[in-house]
């Protein structure tokens, strides 16, 4: 009996070697590698253009915007002061907007204009951090005629640079016998920035809120509203709530980041989860030539199996050794993929030498972030579509008869 039990182990043994070495195996792990990689690649690109598509966003606008319906806030200070003491708030700023006509002796162009104040913008923009030359102290610098900040694309398109003058037209005027007449005042580039993003580096400018105010006729010490930055962007919407009550005005309008790029936003999510779910087809690819491979081997090695069935092998012996094999190709297969998928991913994200037209999308380069979640998600999904791969071929192995199989031998 124990020698009829060495013999079956030679046997598992040696059916087990054949199936982890043959071709066709090696096949199907290349399909699951493949897929693998391709998912991990583009989840990881699709990824880095949501945080990086939302970075920029909430670098120039704010977390949370508090607007009056009647047009203007007058008692901002107050205002500022009472959701400035919310939980979550971390800064207040107070901002004038508008839009204006910039003309230069190169051309005009439509121009968004924002009054900030820079000694509190830092707390809630990017600005400062944006600056490709000057500096938004240079706003507040003693001189006659204000200082504007333009956007990089803008300032090349109008060949303007630190110290060139420019001219704001304004559309609220003053009316007379010979009509309209615009509101037109100079300024001098206090600075150029740049965020990445093609619509606002070529229609944005920034000036100081008294002199937005003299531009635009505004009357008294008001302003359009006033923006705050929170310290978890994704529970703005509680935030926002406790700035309504903390406000406690019916004149007064909250909006976050979220309800304002809604539609943005989900179109992205959505079209992640499409990724994934048409990328994880080439895994089930993969998984179903593990199908093949198995089935395959349970034909060649038919008289195999009878044999080890005749001299004492069990029905979960045989079931083990081609549930092993799928399970191997699950593992080589995900393991062979990470390892082509994350350092891909990895060059994308250092070296950005895949490029996009800034005039087209929102950036110029191909942004890619790896999530920890994603990366379990994948390799999860990869290696249970492989496992339960391996239950048909397994079971129609272990149901052989071996009298059937060795009838004609």
């Amino acid at each position: 009996m124990r020698f009829e039990t060495f013999i079956a182990m030679r046997y598992l043994f040696a059916l087990r070697k054949q199936a982890f070495i043959s071709v066709i195996s090696l096949f199907a792990i290349c399909g699951v590698a493949i897929g693998v990689g391709a998912l991990i690649v583009v989840i990881g690109v699709m990824n880095g253009f949501s945080t990086d598509l939302r970075e920029k966003i909430l670098g120039v606008n704010s977390h949370i915007l508090v607007t009056s319906l009647r047009g203007g806030i007058k008692d901002y200070r107050e205002l500022a002061n009472e959701t400035s003491k919310v939980s979550g708030v971390i800064g207040v700023t107070p901002f004038i907007y508008s839009e204006v006509m910039l003309s230069t002796r190169n051309g005009v162009k439509g121009v968004v204009l924002r009054g900030i104040d820079p000694s509190t913008s830092g707390s809630v923009l990017s600005l400062s951090k944006d600056m490709v030359s000057g500096d938004v102290a240079n706003l507040e610098a003693g001189s006659d005629t204000p200082g504007i900040i333009v956007g990089s694309e803008l300032a090349k398109r109008l060949g303007l640079t630190q110290g060139s003058e420019v001219n704001l037209l304004s559309s609220s005027g003053r009316s007379s016998a010979a009509g309209h007449t615009p509101r037109v005042k100079r300024f001098i580039v206090a600075g150029v920035f740049r965020t990445g993003m093609f619509e606002y580096d070529s229609s944005l400018g920034y000036v100081t809120i008294p002199a937005a105010r003299k531009l635009l006729g505004f009357k008294g010490d008001v302003v359009s509203g006033l923006e705050i930055s929170v310290d978890d962007v994704y529970n703005v919407e509680q935030i926002s709530k406790d700035v309504r009550e903390a406000v406690g005005s019916f004149t007064v309008y909250v909006r976050h980041w979220q309800e304002m790029n809604a539609n943005l936003f989900a179109a992205l999510e959505l079209e992640k989860t499409a990724m994934f779910i048409i990328l994880a087809m080439i895994v089930l690819v993969g998984s179903f030539s593990i199908v093949t491979t198995l089935v395959m081997l349970v034909i060649q090695k038919t008289k195999d199996i009878a044999v080890l069935m005749s001299i004492g092998a069990d029905v979960a012996s045989i079931r083990r050794i081609f549930m092993l094999q799928g399970t191997f190709i699950g593992l080589a297969g995900t393991f062979i993929g990470f390892l082509i998928g994350v350092p891909i991913s990895l060059l994308l994200k250092k070296y950005q030498f895949i490029k996009l037209p800034s005039d087209v999308y929102p950036m110029d380069y191909l942004p890619v972030r790896l999530e920890a979640f994603d990366l379990i998600a994948i390799g999860g999904a990869a290696f249970l579509l492989c496992f339960l791969a391996t239950i048909y071929p397994a079971r129609r192995a272990a149901a052989l008869s071996p009298s059937e199989a060795l009838r004609y031998e």
